[in-house]
């Protein structure tokens, strides 16, 4: 019974930490988005106006920084939940 609440636990802190980590992720990316192309990210990437290779771009640098932010953060807070400082060793 007591390890069904350290799953709930897990899960919830986990999932704060990832949408956390998304939505800090987006604004970030969004800035340097800004500061390298030289001009706003697409609002609309399905949008016809926008250029194909523009929202191409912008979905691919999105999606994998999203997930690699969310990865991150989900396995720290479980790391940190666990009392395991350490990375493990693959």
């Amino acid at each position: 019974m007591a390890q069904k609440h350290g799953d709930m636990r897990t899960r919830i802190v986990s999932g704060i930490a990832a949408a956390a980590a998304g939505f800090v992720a987006r604004k970030v990316i969004v800035v340097a988005w800004t500061r390298i192309a030289g001009d706003a990210p697409p609002k609309d990437p399905q949008d016809p106006n926008v250029k194909l290779a523009k929202a191409i771009g912008f979905a691919v640098v999105m999606g994998v920084g999203m997930e690699v932010a969310r990865l991150l953060a989900t396995r720290a807070a479980i790391r940190r939940l666990a009392g395991d400082p350490a990375e493990p060793a693959d």
